[in-house]
């Protein structure tokens, strides 16, 4: 499924570039007639939430480069140890920017670049052996980021000191080195440019554009919320491994990190605290919490079924944890061994797409923007 984004993905990429462009142009920004102070919220999402989370990134990929500058001065073992447990670190904290695909993340195609999978390794090969490759290039997406590198550190060999060789004794040592770190340098380089729009002249685009237009700041990012929520992260770290939307035939080999695989758990879970803390408006890294979505919905005293949707939402996101964190670590192996069990944490996701899609959007007065194609 990740890859078949790809064959669209430039299409639908600079459509919505477009289309979220004219956002400046749209004087009359719509009225938000519940009286809820976007703006206020739009202030807090960008200094609680958005740009401390893309500055944790950002260190934790500055970081990453380091290691991997050191690592191809001197690729020895205890370098390469530590460039691997910087890539993993740099990959949970991805998952608290992923959801946030709007303005400089969408222009510079932050999320294709750097986490399209399942990796082309056949590409990888090929580019690694003639030395000849353009990352830049958006039809290389699966060619490059932290995918590219769980095949680049776990995925060359079977054991550590065979990869290892691939680095140092190898007759393409230089090559894979090289690629290597071009890959690193590419998601610092890509990071550090979206980082700088936000702590420049983007934050003031994004807190005025303050209405309730299509293409107010609020409609465009709850709706590339909902967007990650249902393509990216419900279906690409569970439903398409599991096999949702091919007939029942598992791919397995589709999970995210694939090679490293006692990482895909961790990932999944990493996305999940990040969708919820980002509805309930928890400051990043802190237990305080801002306005939000969750207190949007309480100030309009959204009910279903006579109970508080913001409630329900919640409970759902906890109901999903609980099914989640009972799967093996290894999810290439939970889908093998047991994906009854995949299938029904899919599920509880799923459930959680009806009040945060189709109950909260309504209340909040947002249309849908996007299609996920899954029959939902």
């Amino acid at each position: 499924m990740m890859r078949a984004l790809k064959l669209i993905f430039p299409f639908i990429m600079l459509c919505c570039v477009a289309m979220y462009s004219c956002s400046d142009e749209d004087s009359d920004n719509g009225v938000n007639v519940d009286n809820f102070d976007r703006q206020v919220m739009l202030f807090n999402w960008a200094d609680a939430i958005i740009i401390p989370a893309y500055q944790d990134f950002n260190t934790k990929v500055n970081s990453l480069k380091e290691a991997s500058d050191t690592f191809e001065a001197s690729p020895n073992s205890a370098n390469f140890n530590v460039l691997r447990q910087r890539w993993e670190d740099a990959y949970i904290t991805w998952q608290n920017v992923s959801m946030f695909n709007i303005g400089p993340a969408q222009s510079n195609f932050l999320r294709s670049f750097l986490n399209i999978y399942p990796t082309n390794t056949v590409n990888i090969d090929a580019n690694i052996n003639s030395g000849n490759y353009a990352l830049q290039d958006i039809n290389s997406n699966d060619e490059q980021g932290f995918p590219a590198l769980d095949y680049l550190l776990y995925g060359l060999a079977e054991t550590d000191s065979d990869i290892l060789q691939f680095y140092t004794t190898n007759a393409n040592a230089d090559n894979y080195l090289t690629y290597l770190t071009d890959v690193v340098n590419r998601i610092d380089v890509l990071t550090n440019e979206v980082v700088s729009e936000w702590e420049g002249d983007y934050r003031a685009t994004f807190v005025n554009n303050s209405g309730n237009s299509a293409n107010s700041s609020t409609n465009v990012l709850v709706n590339e919320y909902m967007k990650y929520y249902e393509v990216f992260f419900r279906n690409g770290k569970i439903g398409t491994p599991a096999g949702v939307f091919s007939a029942g035939m598992q791919i397995p080999e589709n999970v995210e990190a694939f090679y490293k695989k006692d990482l895909s758990k961790t990932l999944c879970l990493a996305a999940l605290d990040a969708l919820q803390n980002f509805f309930r408006g928890s400051r990043y890294n802190q237990t305080s919490t801002i306005e939000s979505l969750e207190s949007y919905l309480d100030f309009l005293n959204t009910m279903k079924n006579g109970e508080d949707l913001s409630l329900l939402i919640n409970n759902q996101f906890d109901t999903s944890r609980v099914l989640i964190s009972v799967l093996d670590d290894n999810f290439y192996q939970q889908i093998n061994s047991d994906n009854t069990a995949m299938l029904e944490a899919f599920e509880a996701l799923q459930d959680n797409v009806v009040f945060l899609k189709s109950d909260m959007m309504s209340a909040l007065n947002i249309n849908i923007a996007f299609e996920s194609n899954d029959g939902d």
